[in-house]
């Protein structure tokens, strides 16, 4: 599996953030999926021991988006304008989970994607059904994309 590219601030990939969680998702390209394995830390918890669900759905966010950069075009980012979460079990801190993406209708300018958290023994935390869009060309100048760009790579474990 090949690695996907990270970014310097963002809260799930961000090298350079010193509170965020430092992420790393591969494509898995034999089955059409990108998965990422994490472990939440205490901090980031709602009831002690359990992941706050807005960490999970940051998880799922990224993950369901980040499976249109399986074929390595990684300037297909896309955002977010709809994520609908079924939450199934609640997601235990200090233990590993596996996340997983995948897209269900490509599109150039919308797409639908999906995922999913698993525990490493199966069981099923939360899946997403999510529709992405292309920004308009204006939010990178917004973003700064330019100044950023070159931080959106592949980086070493």
């Amino acid at each position: 599996m090949n690695k996907q590219p990270s970014s310097r601030t963002c809260f799930l990939c961000g090298r350079q953030n010193d509170i965020g969680l430092k992420m790393s998702w591969y494509n898995d390209l034999e089955a059409q999926q990108v998965k990422a394995e994490v472990v939440i830390p205490e901090h980031f918890n709602s009831y002690p021991g359990f992941v706050h669900g807005g960490i999970v759905a940051a998880l799922l966010d990224e993950t369901s988006g980040r499976a249109l950069l399986l074929n390595g075009d990684n300037d297909k980012l896309m955002v977010t304008s709809k994520l609908e979460i079924k939450y199934y079990n609640p997601a235990p801190t200090g233990q590993p989970l596996t996340v997983t993406g995948w897209v269900t209708r490509p599109g150039d300018k919308y797409a639908r994607v999906e995922g999913e958290i698993r525990l490493a023994d199966n069981t099923l935390i939360a899946r997403c059904k999510a529709t992405v869009m292309r920004p308009p060309t204006e939010y990178y100048e917004l973003w700064q994309w330019d100044k950023e760009e070159e931080f959106w790579k592949v980086y070493d474990d």
